[in-house]
């Protein structure tokens, strides 16, 4: 089943969202809305999807980042965007624990904010301590995207959208960033949009 995605402006977006219990976790409920997740963000498309942008305000996510999706990034870029393939998984009642060096940042979207971009920055490794789709107790390391999805979709969950920590200079519509900014560095559009 295909969920619909809400948009920017929906109250949910902007509210803590609640735990699960682990019973929760196991109820078929939860594990048929996992998958109806999965599909929805597969049909997007998208390599993350927050309970609450399905109108839902539960601290549950869904993560996978296709290979597919990575393939037709040009080599140079997803080596600079430390991007690798992430297989499917879920996270529930996340706790994020960020690294102390210095911020990354990289254009970023978002289906609940359709056809625009910004510059955004993000840790570069991250801690997640959470639930698996099981109601288990699971640790992630990660670093590089796949550190960088697990900080948007956690911010989701948190009633935060990635223009919350934006460089507001570089908000634009997709078109845009096909258009002038996609092959460039993110020191040089940064200095071309006099983002300091």
């Amino acid at each position: 089943m295909k969920l619909k995605i809400v948009q920017a402006g929906e109250p949910v977006l902007r509210q803590q969202a609640r735990e699960l219990t682990r019973d929760e976790v196991r109820d078929r409920a939860t594990q048929e809305l996992i998958e109806w997740m999965r599909q929805t963000m597969y049909d997007a498309p998208g390599v993350g999807l927050a309970a609450p942008q399905i109108g839902l305000g539960l601290q549950l996510a869904v993560i996978e980042d296709k290979p597919e999706y990575i393939r037709s990034v040009p080599p140079e870029r997803v080596k600079e965007m430390r991007r690798q393939a992430v297989p499917f998984h879920v996270i529930v009642n996340p706790k994020i624990r960020l690294d102390d060096g210095a911020a990354v940042e990289f254009f970023e979207g978002c289906l609940s904010l359709p056809g625009l971009m910004a510059i955004v920055p993000r840790a570069s490794r991250v801690r997640v301590d959470c639930l698996d789709h099981n109601g288990e107790p699971k640790q992630i390391d990660a670093s590089g995207w796949h550190a960088r999805i697990l900080q948007h979709e956690i911010d989701h969950l948190q009633g935060g959208l990635y223009i919350d920590r934006m460089y507001s200079r570089s908000l634009m519509p997709v078109e845009q960033y096909n258009r002038h900014w996609k092959d460039k560095a993110i020191s040089s559009v940064k200095s071309d949009l006099a983002i300091s």
